[in-house]
């Protein structure tokens, strides 16, 4: 059996883990992604603050090194679904089953004025030039906003926002400075209201301006203003954005896209096509666009493919869980657990926050560098230390 992975985020390593360790030389399991390694979403704020180096949290596939799997470092510029091949810089790739996990890009450009006046924090290169920049912000009025629906890690802005009064108070220019946060959502974590009232408390306690129902469609650069959805105008001396996601061009322009993401049976990641699949933030089913939900849906592909090779049924189903790790400064991390089935309303529950849950966080990571490149995460970044 060939089984052709499409990207190589949380749902794609998790896959190909699962079916070498489950079928081993029994299968040919091909990895594609353009990037030349693996960068954790969270890990993207750990450099951006100034708790760890870019190299630190970059892992290589080059390293992978896994019982029939082979990984191929390549730009994909074509799929074709109902043949399962995808066309790429380094040729022609076929399979018997074929996972897209491509994820969403993002696009800077598609708000005026971001590019040239403001910052984005949901790339890896945007990330670490936020590391200069902050070190160098010396205070004032500070923006972080989102720009449009649906956008990857919901908690991340939030998180941003706690993490910057801490950087800003350790500056010693927090008092002399500002921070809004312009988000679409009524309130920071719609499935738990738990999260969502500590949240909210923190934000309080902390003097952060929560505009809530908002988004960011502009900026002005000569005044710097942030123009929201509102008519609302916020002056900026620093905008920290999270620009317009979208599914990759390759994915829109196969046919698997409809209204923009690829739709999947929510319960088995199935497309319309057979023999192929889509996980993670590249799908429309559903659940929030982030990690641990592709790492969740790609087992349940797993628990397919390897029944298929072995020629039985599986009755499992996904089941739309996943806990989010949400830093809220000051050394501490809260857990919040959330459920997203088909079906039924969302709900959630949060334990923490506390140091002890940083230190979770941390070996959460850590585990998975292990297990998807068989090798020990780099030294600690110091998440549980108080900045």
């Amino acid at each position: 059996m060939k089984v052709l992975i499409l990207g190589a985020g949380f749902g794609g390593l998790e896959l190909a883990t699962r079916l070498s360790e489950e079928l081993g030389g029994g299968a040919e399991i091909e990895v594609i992604d353009k990037a030349p390694g693996f960068v954790f979403g969270f890990s993207k704020l750990d450099v951006m603050f100034g708790r760890q180096t870019p190299d630190q949290v970059f892992h290589p596939y080059a390293g992978l090194d896994k019982v029939g799997v082979h990984f191929t470092q390549t730009s994909i510029r074509s799929i074709d679904p109902d043949q399962r091949s995808v066309l790429t810089d380094a040729g022609r790739f076929d399979a018997d089953v074929l996972v897209v996990a491509l994820g969403a890009d993002v696009d800077a450009s598609a708000t005026p004025g971001l590019l040239e006046s403001g910052n984005e924090f949901y790339t890896t290169s945007g990330a670490f030039v936020l590391r200069d920049v902050l070190d160098r912000f010396e205070g004032g009025d500070v923006v972080i906003g989102v720009t449009s629906t649906p956008f990857k890690c919901p908690p991340a802005p939030s998180e941003t926002a706690l993490l910057l009064h801490d950087h800003l108070t350790k500056k010693g220019c927090r008092d002399n400075s500002s921070i809004s946060l312009v988000m679409p959502l009524g309130v920071p974590i719609p499935p738990s209201p738990g999260a969502s009232t500590a949240l909210l408390a923190a934000f309080d306690e902390r003097g952060i301006d929560w505009r809530p129902e908002r988004m960011v469609t502009a900026l002005q650069t000569d005044p710097k203003r942030a123009v929201l959805n509102s008519g609302e105008e916020l002056p900026f001396d620093l905008f920290l954005g999270v620009p317009v996601h979208r599914a990759p061009a390759v994915v829109t322009e196969s046919g698997l896209a409809a209204d923009g993401w690829i739709p999947a049976d929510p319960f088995t990641l199935k497309t319309r096509f057979p023999g192929v699949y889509a996980i993670g933030d590249v799908t429309s089913v559903g659940t929030p666009k982030a990690g641990v939900f592709a790492e969740g849906q790609a087992s349940i592909v797993a628990d397919q493919i390897i029944a298929t090779s072995r020629h039985l049924s599986t009755s499992k189903t996904y089941d739309g869980r996943g806990i989010c790790y949400l830093e809220f400064g000051e050394g501490m991390v809260a857990t919040v657990d959330v459920t997203f089935l088909a079906g039924s309303a969302p709900v959630g529950d949060i334990e923490g926050p506390s140091i002890a849950l940083a230190a979770s966080k941390a070996e959460f990571g850590a585990s998975r560098v292990h297990r998807w490149f068989g090798r020990d995460a780099p030294a600690d970044p110091g998440s549980a230390a108080p900045n």
